[in-house]
């Protein structure tokens, strides 16, 4: 059994207004407008691929509704041939050896992308050498504290006061058995 698939060149049922038609493909498909257009290109398009045939029909009743006229067509089946190497205890087999690429080709082609950079001329420090300037030292700032004082240990300082705890639960009524 082979499998179908669903085309549509954009043509309409006879009879059948463009509007209405477009409107019931955008329900049908959940899709805008702009994409429905897209499908009355004149081209062929396949909308559903590799179906059954049972149901490849009931796609193409359910579209014909909506109101175009699509085609059910046999899926192509391609067979590619492909010339395969002769096995190598074959007569006439030559081993091929692997080319090796030279290390240096990579190397330079990638440093060939930097021929043209205009870097600065920099120089290597000493060993030992302080690579940053020295920062200016900054003056603590000037501030008058005068107006601030400590308040002794334990004082009271105006926070809010904690609630009291509640009290624990009775537990007197509760007995421990094995």
């Amino acid at each position: 059994m082979g499998l179908f698939e669903i085309v549509f060149r954009g043509e309409l049922v006879p009879g059948a207004q463009l509007a209405l038609v477009k409107a019931n493909l955008a329900k049908l498909f959940q899709s805008d407008g702009a994409r429905i257009d897209a499908l009355f290109s004149g081209r062929r398009l396949v909308l559903k691929s590799d179906l059954d045939p049972q149901a490849a029909e009931k796609y193409r009743s359910t579209l014909e509704r909506a109101g175009i006229v699509v085609t059910v067509e046999a899926v192509p089946v391609s067979v590619e041939e492909i010339e395969m190497a002769p096995p190598p205890d074959a007569p006439g087999f030559v081993r091929k050896p692997a080319k090796m690429a030279e290390p240096w080709v990579a190397r330079d082609c990638y440093m060939a992308a930097f021929v043209e950079v205009q870097a600065p001329d920099y120089d290597v420090a000493q060993v030992g050498s302080d690579l940053q300037p020295t920062k200016p030292q900054v003056p603590p700032p000037r501030l008058d504290l005068a107006q601030f004082s400590l308040a002794p240990p334990g004082s009271d300082l105006g926070q809010q006061a904690r609630p009291a705890a509640p009290p624990p639960p009775d537990t007197s009524h509760l007995k421990v058995t094995r």
